[in-house]
């Protein structure tokens, strides 16, 4: 492997909240062991537009606590081609840059591993989206952030809820995973959640109806995946007033709010670790991998993997929710 000098970063898809520590974390350890670093501005359309700019030390001063990301984001249609790429490529020859650390969620992590295979070039991913739906790691960053910001919504919403004896849905994000509206469920003491990963074994409408919500409380909180396969909570709450007309029923999507905020302490600390780490396997001549975290230990996860597989939910929480809500 070619010994490398300069190392480029980008953050590209959905927000989410730490991205900003984990481009401080690759930027302050890549000039810690000696490398130069140039940003990427918007994702993968930085490397077509030309938007790239080295980074000193100062340029990551004081954002480890911002939400967002301070380099941007873009989808990139062209990117998604081979002429795109190819263009890509020649820019990173240009521009000197010998390695690339992405930061970003499923879409990201694919689009890196097909130009690094295309073009034999070393990239590693660090994982950041709050939907927690990357395969190879307990968490991405961004995930904890988004589920307090949940907690404390909910939490707000139970009050009305409690006072008029309503029974409410809240959509939160999560288009093909149910983490955040299935652990925001459990953690904000809510009656049932209603994810993508069980919507087609049970009609989870008439589960929680069954289940006799109404015998021991005068309010209920039901949150739910936005999701196709679930049809979001207007689809339910819509059910409700045609199937159950004597509920008093609203509905709440959360939306964007989820995906900003400042980071929590775990966030920060997993996206410094994580960005870290994505420079030392570089330098160390690892490859089409992204960095993880298992037992509160970092790992190295083969892109491909990470992208194949589906991230599996753990059963035991449906069985703890369903418990604790009577």
């Amino acid at each position: 492997m070619a010994l490398i000098k300069t190392i480029g970063v980008l953050t590209s898809g959905g927000d989410a909240p730490g991205m900003n520590a984990a481009l401080r974390a690759v930027t302050r350890s890549a000039i810690f062991n000696g490398l130069r670093v140039k940003a990427i501005y918007r994702g993968f359309r930085g490397l077509l537009t030309g938007e790239i700019a080295e980074f000193k030390t100062q340029n990551v001063s004081n954002i480890i606590q911002q939400g967002g990301t301070v380099i941007k984001t873009a989808r990139c249609k062209e990117f998604q081609t081979p002429e795109g790429r190819r263009q890509a490529y020649e820019r990173i020859k240009k521009e000197g840059i010998d390695a690339m650390v992405v930061i970003g969620g499923d879409g990201t992590l694919t689009g890196a591993r097909i130009f690094a295979s295309e073009f034999n070039f070393p990239i590693v991913g660090v994982p950041c989206t709050i939907d927690n739906d990357i395969y190879g790691t307990d968490s991405t960053v961004g995930y904890d952030t988004a589920l307090n910001t949940i907690l404390d919504a909910v939490d707000k919403i139970r009050d009305t809820a409690s006072s008029h004896e309503r029974l409410f849905f809240i959509e939160v994000m999560g288009r093909d995973a149910g983490f955040l509206a299935l652990n925001g469920a459990i953690a904000s003491g809510a009656e049932a959640a209603i994810i993508p990963e069980t919507t087609t074994e049970v009609d989870q409408l008439a589960e929680f109806v069954k289940s006799g919500f109404r015998k021991s409380k005068n309010s209920s909180i039901v949150l739910v995946a936005e999701s196709d396969v679930t049809g979001g909570a207007m689809h339910y709450a819509d059910r409700v007033k045609n199937e159950y007309p004597d509920y008093d029923v609203r509905v709440v999507i959360l939306g964007h709010v989820q995906r900003g905020g400042s980071p929590s302490a775990y966030d920060r600390i997993l996206a410094s670790r994580m960005g870290n780490a994505a420079v030392e396997a570089l330098i160390d001549g690892q490859r089409n991998i992204m960095m993880g975290i298992d037992d509160d230990q970092i790992v190295a996860v083969p892109l491909s993997r990470a992208i194949k597989n589906d991230k599996p939910l753990d059963r035991e929480l449906l069985k703890v929710l369903r418990t604790l809500s009577i």
